[in-house]
C-alpha cells in the first residue's frame, strides 16, 4: 500500500512538473532537425541540456524537418501551436526557399504569416537569418538575405540577422555537402542564438 502511495505521489509530482513547464517550440528545416548529426549533437538539444542546465524550466519541442520550406511551416504551424501551446517559436526556415530561387516575396509572406499566428497564439517569436552563397546572385542574394531584416521590424520580433554566422562558408564546420553544419558547429550556432533567446525565457 506504501509503494502504491508513494508511486501516485510520484507520478503527480512528475504531472504537476510538467505542466508547469513551459513549451519552446523550434519550427526548422535540416539546419535544426541536424541532418547528418545523432540527435544528440545538435543545437536543439544543445539548447534543451543548456536550459536545464541553468534552471530554466522549458520543454523543448523540435518540429524541424528536413527538406522544408517557409511555405512548409506556415501549412504546419497552426495545429502545432494548438497542440504545443508554446510560450515561445523559433523560426529557423528559408534557406531551402533559397536554393530553390522562390521569389524573396513569397518568402517574406511566409515568415511574416508564422509570426503573427505566433504572437496571437500568444508566444514570443525568434525569427533565424539565413544567407545564400554568392554564386546565386548578388541581387538575388541580398533581396533574401534582407527578408528577415524587413519581417523582424514589420512584427516587432527578435531577430538573428545570421544564424550560420562564423559557420557558413568554413569547410572545417560544414558537413561534406558544404551545407550542412557539421558536429563541431552546433555549440557555435547555440552561441549564435542564445544572446537573443536569453532575454526572453
Amino acid at each position: 500500500m506504501r509503494a502504491w502511495l508513494l508511486s501516485g505521489c510520484l507520478t503527480l509530482l512528475l504531472l504537476a512538473q510538467q505542466a508547469a513547464a513551459q513549451t519552446l517550440l523550434v519550427v526548422g528545416d535540416s539546419i535544426s532537425a541536424g541532418l547528418g548529426l545523432d540527435t544528440s549533437q545538435g543545437w536543439v538539444s544543445l539548447l534543451e541540456k543548456r536550459l536545464q542546465e541553468q534552471g530554466y524550466d522549458y520543454r523543448v519541442v523540435n518540429a524541424s524537418i528536413s527538406g522544408d520550406t517557409s511555405a512548409g511551416g506556415r501549412a504546419r504551424l497552426p495545429a502545432l501551436l494548438a497542440e504545443e501551446k508554446p510560450e515561445l517559436v523559433v523560426i529557423e526556415l528559408g534557406g531551402n526557399d533559397g536554393l530553390r530561387g522562390i521569389a524573396p516575396m513569397h518568402l517574406q509572406q511566409n515568415l511574416a504569416a508564422m509570426v503573427s499566428a505566433s504572437r496571437e497564439s500568444g508566444a514570443r517569436v525568434i525569427l533565424l537569418g539565413m544567407r545564400l552563397p554568392p554564386n546565386y546572385g548578388e541581387r538575388y542574394t541580398q533581396a533574401f538575405a534582407q527578408v528577415f531584416q524587413q519581417v523582424a521590424e514589420q512584427q516587432k520580433v527578435a531577430l538573428v540577422p545570421f544564424f550560420l554566422e562564423g559557420v557558413g562558408g568554413n569547410p572545417q564546420l560544414m558537413q561534406p555537402d558544404g551545407i550542412h553544419p557539421a558536429a563541431d558547429a552546433q555549440p557555435l550556432l547555440l552561441e549564435n542564438l542564445w544572446p537573443t533567446l536569453k532575454p526572453l525565457l
